[in-house]
């Protein structure tokens, strides 16, 4: 997985999270697969079509938070994901 610091784009602009579909318990191979750009400020109350349920593993950049719910709409339980 990339480090939190290193979220960026090819021209340097700043990415605050990296949703990905593959993981594996070897760290090595993890963040592998689809992924999922999450931008700062990024506001999105709907997961993009065909992305619900299918997030394996995650990082989030420094100076972010990203917040997740369990159901969509913002509803549901939430749990807040940090560096």
């Amino acid at each position: 997985c990339p480090a939190p610091s290193a979220l960026r784009t090819a021209n340097g602009t700043r990415i605050c999270a990296q949703l990905y579909t593959d993981n594996s318990p070897y760290y090595d191979q993890c963040c592998g697969g689809e992924v999922l750009v999450v931008d700062p400020g990024d506001d999105v109350p709907y997961m993009p079509r065909g992305w619900a349920a299918t997030v394996s593993s995650l990082v989030v950049g420094t100076r972010c938070e990203l917040t997740v719910w369990s159901r969509s709409g913002k509803k549901g339980k939430s749990r807040h994901f940090g560096a």
